[in-house]
């Protein structure tokens, strides 16, 4: 199949991504219709209720969907795909459950559901494979133009190499060279990139390229996301931004207090089993302790004791100090090589919740030593302690282990702008996907190697220079 244009790329690529949910949405609800025929009394359903409840689901599971971010064909990999369709099926199955107990006003058989929980797991899977090759087909890499200011913008174009499926960047050009060189190389491309640039020349850029119409990616600097959670004034025929500073209002952190709670009790009934088990294990490998306890930094600066499941060999940090685990790192002990990837060691923090000392959304609360260290390079990174560490975040989802500081304060940066409850959820959903992802646990191991690889590029481009 012939690629797209750039013209043909931009029209279609929106509509054909909602053609495909809707078409997907349909099928799973025809799917619904046909096990619950076959599984359920439908005298319980009469007249055209059914097809009320069918609707019903429908909506269900685009809304879960459209929030697990499932849906984005040919930009996410197909096992992030998978397994947010996976994870919003299964939410919208068990929401479907209790509903039709309540109408039918009896417990019924979830056998049915799980049938229909199975067959949709296949049609997901097929639907994504399908979804995503003809992305493929239609769409073209972009041929992508990175300009970059400081050294470590050239960072970014090692993190995007990984996907060379979706980016190709063709070429590097430093704003050394100067805005006339810049605008000169701009058109021979279908997209820019705009890293660590100085922020005058960085305006004049956008400005050209916002004319021509040509797409352009930028790496946002910490003074745009406070613009981006920035209130409009209109009291005056001049447009005003108002940027507060102050992270949550009172209401917003009465809500989302209450929100922990009710979470946090729940997950706790659903966790108590595995929790017993886990640290049985740990008790009957080493017989140390087995909860490790540490102090770490929350809202304002307020230090507490975060309780996490031992994964690592009694006193640790007793020779090495206050250090990050490396992929390999010996002082992680059996138990901990089987829950630390998929974050089962951070469990017992839902006391921490419970206390009020973290949030279950929120940045990652970091320890003393090592905010400090960050500090001394990053003095804005003290604005993460706006709001309430987190057991799951922003910069946790969207980010890895080894992330950088002042990526993780981007990501942090940007949950607290844009707060709202709905966001929570949102997030939330995304955690159960990235607890089945390796990347999200990546040690600093791939932190180094990256940055090898970025140093190699910089050299390489500063040979040519000269």
């Amino acid at each position: 199949m012939r690629k797209l244009s750039r013209g043909a790329y931009e029209d279609t690529k929106g509509f054909v991504r909602v053609a495909e949910t809707l078409l997907e949405v349909l099928i799973l609800t025809v799917q619904y219709y046909f096990i619950w025929k076959w599984g359920y009394d439908l005298s319980y359903f009469a007249y055209k209720g059914k097809y009320v409840l069918m609707g019903v689901y429908g909506v269900l599971i685009y809304v879960f969907f459209q929030n697990s971010e499932c849906t984005l064909f040919g930009q996410l990999q197909r096992i992030d795909l998978v397994l947010g369709q996976i994870i919003s099926l299964f939410l919208a199955n068990f929401i479907t459950y209790f509903q039709l107990c309540l109408i039918a006003n009896t417990m019924l058989s979830p056998s049915p559901l799980l049938v229909l929980f199975c067959v949709e797991i296949v049609t997901a899977v097929i639907l994504v494979h399908i979804y995503t090759g003809l992305y493929h087909k239609m769409y073209a890499p972009h041929k992508m133009l990175l300009i970059y200011g400081h050294k470590r913008g050239v960072g970014l174009k090692i993190k995007m190499d990984s996907r060379r499926d979706k980016y190709n960047i063709s070429k590097l050009i430093n704003v050394d060279e100067g805005f006339e060189a810049i605008c000169q190389e701009i058109p021979k491309y279908d997209a820019v990139i705009l890293t660590d640039v100085p922020a005058e020349i960085r305006n004049d850029i956008l400005k050209f390229c916002y004319r021509y119409r040509v797409r352009t990616y930028v790496a946002p600097k910490l003074t745009d996301i406070m613009l981006r959670g920035a209130q409009n004034n209109n009291l005056f025929d001049t447009p005003l931004l108002t940027v507060k500073g102050t992270g949550l209002t009172p209401a917003q952190r009465v809500a989302k207090r209450g929100m922990d709670l009710i979470l946090c009790l729940a997950a706790l009934v659903v966790a108590a089993p595995v929790m017993l088990l886990v640290a049985l294990a740990i008790k009957l490998e080493d017989g140390g302790p087995v909860f490790y306890k540490q102090k770490r930094l929350t809202r304002n600066g307020v230090e507490f004791e975060i309780l996490k499941f031992r994964s690592m060999v009694v006193d640790a940090e007793k020779y090495v100090g206050a250090v990050l685990a490396t992929d390999r790192d010996p002082r992680i002990t059996k138990v901990g090589r089987v829950i630390r990837p998929v974050r089962l060691d951070e469990l017992p923090q839902l006391l921490n919740i419970l206390k009020g000392d973290m949030s279950v959304v929120g940045p990652r609360p970091e320890r003393k030593a090592i905010a400090e260290e960050y500090s001394r390079e990053l003095p804005e990174f003290d604005y993460r302690l706006k709001v309430r560490g987190g057991l799951t975040g922003y910069a946790q989802i969207y980010g890895k282990y080894n992330t950088s500081a002042y990526d993780k304060l981007r990501l942090d940066l940007m949950y607290i702008e844009n707060y709202s409850l709905l966001l929570d959820i949102k997030l939330i959903i995304l955690t159960l996907r990235i607890l089945f992802r390796k990347e999200s646990t990546e040690g600093i191991d791939k932190a180094q190697e990256d940055q090898q690889r970025a140093d190699e590029l910089l050299r390489q481009l500063e040979d040519q220079q000269h």
